[in-house]
Parts: structure tokens; C-alpha cells; sequence
């Protein structure tokens, strides 16, 4: 016999998600389960199921929750089986964007590694294929205006290929440093962490048509909202991740800004 519905453990188990996030999605209204045992537990049927998938498959877009709750909105999840399905397929075409991008990223680093260990010359303008800055466009103009996209995108577009090489890189050391430092059991107050934390805030104040870099600016409201935008959205909080996983990193990095924030700005 065909099953009809699925306990919250065995959706948990199955998309490799926890009981406690479903019982989020429901608490916000994004994924009321089907129905209620008697025993209290959570059940979803296929409906469901299908829904929760079109979740999962935003947040991996990198959707907020309240985004994804925007999109879903027009799609109760009482609607018709073709209607899910056509915004699937939806989905589907933007995933195979973002699969090709990918493709193209790993051509490009595969490409840079064949030259290095060949001692080839490097050839600037494969380096960067695949990796698109501007599909974060709407978002940065949704929450900073469009002078903040035209100022941030003409500074990166400014830049030489070393400049650009060399941002990244400093990048990168900031998000080593900071996993470095939250697995390193410190105090977010600590000397050490607080000198990370004035790196990253110098950082950031170096980056044209954000609040931090505007004369003017609340450079301390920016920096605190960052943080708990670190622990809130999962495509910043990866860059802090440990190897505990879950958003430990993200809220050290938050904790860390905060108390420098207080102190400093």
C-alpha cells in the first residue's frame, strides 16, 4: 500500500533537515504540517512534501524565509497538482542557470590550477569566468538603494585584475581568521577576536555605496545589522561556518562585531 503521509522525523530524515526547522516552518506560517496525530506528532502528506521541496530548493537560490513566504504566497498549499508543477519547473530552469555557473566556475579554477602546476601563464580573462557579481543586484538595491549597486558595481568594475585578486584574497583571510578564532573556544570580548572584528569593519568601510563608506554614514547600526544578517541568512553565515557546522561561527562573528561596535563606533 502507497503511504499517505510521513511523520516530522521521517521528513527531517529524509531531507536531511532537522524537526525543530519544521516546526519553524509551521510556527511562520510557511509549512503546516498535513495533520496531527494523536500523539501530538507533526505528519505531512505528498502535497506537502512538494511544497517543502520548492523550500528547500529557494533557500538554496538564496531566499530568505520571508522572500520565500512572498513567492509561495499566490500558492496555498491546498493549489492543484499542475500549478505546483509549473512552479517547479520554474525552479528547475533556475537551477540549471546556477548549474551552469557553477560549471563554468569549476572550468575556470580547474584551468588556473592546469596553469600553475605547468608553469603556464595565467590568463586573466578565464580566471573569472562563472563568477558574477551582479546577480546580487536586486537584492542590494532592495535593501540599500540603487546608488549603493551603481557606486559598489563601477568600484568593482574599476578594479585591476590584481585588485580584484588581491580583495579576495583578503576576503578569505578574514573568513579563516574568523573560523580560526570561534574554534578557538576565545572570548568574542577577547583582544584577539576584537582584533579580527576591526579588520572586518575596516574592511567593510572600503567598499563603496555601502552605509559604512558613506560620509556620514551609521557605520555602527551597519555593522550590527550585518552581523545578525551573518547568523540569520545561511549564504553569509557559510562563509563563518565551523566544523561543528550549524551557525556557531555566524553568531561568534556576530557577537564579536557587536561588542566592537559598542566599544569603537
Amino acid at each position: 500500500m502507497e503511504k499517505e503521509d510521513w511523520s516530522i522525523q521521517e521528513i527531517a530524515r529524509l531531507a536531511g533537515t532537522t524537526s525543530r526547522t519544521l516546526r519553524h516552518y509551521d510556527d511562520i506560517g510557511l509549512l503546516p504540517p498535513s495533520r496531527i496525530a494523536h500523539n501530538g506528532y507533526r505528519h505531512y502528506d505528498g502535497q506537502a512534501l512538494v511544497r517543502l521541496q520548492r523550500i528547500l530548493l529557494l533557500r538554496e537560490l538564496g531566499l530568505g524565509l520571508p522572500q520565500i513566504a512572498e513567492v509561495l504566497g499566490a500558492a496555498s498549499v491546498g493549489e492543484g497538482a499542475g500549478s505546483e508543477a509549473t512552479a517547479l519547473e520554474t525552479h528547475l530552469t533556475l537551477l540549471r542557470e546556477e548549474q551552469t555557473r557553477l560549471a563554468r566556475q569549476i572550468a575556470s579554477v580547474e584551468s588556473t590550477i592546469t596553469a600553475l602546476r605547468g608553469g603556464e601563464n595565467l590568463m586573466a580573462e578565464n580566471m573569472f569566468d562563472g563568477f558574477d557579481h551582479t546577480r546580487y543586484k536586486q537584492e542590494v538595491e532592495e535593501r540599500w538603494g540603487e546608488k549603493a549597486y551603481a557606486d559598489g558595481d563601477s568600484w568593482w568594475r574599476g578594479m585591476t585584475d590584481a585588485e580584484r585578486t588581491d580583495w579576495q584574497q583578503r576576503v578569505s583571510d578574514l573568513g579563516r581568521d574568523w573560523i580560526a578564532a570561534a574554534e578557538s573556544g576565545i572570548d568574542p570580548a577577547s583582544p584577539a577576536a576584537q582584533e579580527v572584528a576591526r579588520r572586518h569593519v575596516e574592511w567593510l568601510t572600503g567598499i563603496p555605496g555601502t552605509p559604512a563608506a558613506a560620509p556620514g554614514g551609521d557605520v555602527k547600526a551597519y555593522v550590527i545589522g550585518l552581523g545578525e544578517m551573518y547568523v540569520a541568512d545561511p549564504r553569509f553565515g557559510a562563509n563563518y561556518a565551523t566544523s561543528t557546522g550549524g551557525t556557531h561561527g555566524a553568531e561568534f562573528v556576530r557577537d564579536a562585531l557587536r561588542v566592537y561596535a559598542d566599544g569603537n563606533l
